[in-house]
């Protein structure tokens, strides 16, 4: 039986988020003990503990669903219909070097559909949610509909390696071009907290390079964006998950196709 209230899921992925950002924001500071990964990835044990926060919170809630988490993989069958997504600190090295730029992030896919997830700021309080069909964003209890907006010409731009679109596609080659400084301005915050903020309208757009399909990354600020309004595909236009790799996540369809440009125009370029 894998047919649940999508209500509940997403109040259950908000109060995971929830219980991973109290666990984060109580131990911004402490002396952490650091595990190493893969060059250039860590964990830290904050990001050990705010795991088995939002673990706990899932599988008390639901104990026959699957889960893959960031620190500790996969979890129950292979093919489950239903599959909790966890990040608990996405911005590692932010957090190591006390930046506070970071995110919590839970999905729960059900099928090929991520139908509740949440993304939550440790730091502001707040936690972006959506049931799949609205999304909002949740602040001392009140929550509030998320509105993008493409005003702000603040492009986020994922510049962490590997690239596994290159040659065709390099994000440091579409933050050179002119085309891109004559209409927008760049950042680069390191954590998907970004991908919020396009649903938020706080930022215009996002694109990052690689497969993302079952990404614990990404699949919250995903399922926001997409239930916010925003233009979501990869960086060929297709939808997202599709295999072909990449986003690019607008707040409207002219910023989109601008930078859907911009990206075929350095492919043809590597030709």
């Amino acid at each position: 039986m894998v047919s649940m209230d999508t209500e509940s899921d997403a109040q259950l992925a908000l109060g995971a988020a929830q219980a991973g950002a109290a666990v984060v924001r109580d131990m911004y500071g402490a002396s952490l003990a650091r595990f190493e990964k893969s060059a250039g990835d860590f964990a830290t044990s904050a990001d050990l503990a705010a795991e088995k926060a939002i673990l706990d919170v899932l599988r008390t809630a639901r104990p026959e669903d699957a889960v893959t988490a960031e620190e500790s993989g996969h979890t129950g069958a292979a093919g489950a219909e239903r599959r909790w997504l966890v990040d608990p600190l996405c911005g590692t090295l932010n957090y190591a070097v006390r930046n506070m730029l970071v995110a919590v992030n839970v999905a729960l896919r059900v099928g090929p559909t991520v139908t509740a997830a949440a993304s939550a700021d440790p730091f502001s309080g707040e936690v972006f949610w959506t049931d799949g069909a609205q999304a909002r964003v949740r602040e001392d209890g009140v929550d509030e509909e998320l509105s993008p907006s493409p005003g702000s010409r603040l492009v986020d731009v994922n510049l962490d390696a590997p690239f596994p679109g290159a040659p065709a596609f390099r994000a440091v080659d579409l933050l050179a071009a002119p085309e891109f400084a004559e209409r927008f301005r760049p950042r680069v915050v390191s954590t998907t907290l970004a991908v919020a903020w396009v649903a938020a309208g706080r930022r215009a757009a996002y694109v990052t390079d690689g497969d993302l399909r079952d990404s614990v990354h990404f699949a919250a600020g995903i399922a926001l964006c997409e239930a916010a309004g925003c233009v979501v595909t990869d960086l060929h236009g297709r939808p997202p998950y599709t295999g072909a790799g990449g986003l690019v996540a607008a707040a409207d369809r002219e910023t989109h196709e601008a930078l859907l440009g911009m990206v075929r125009s350095q492919a043809r370029s590597r030709r």
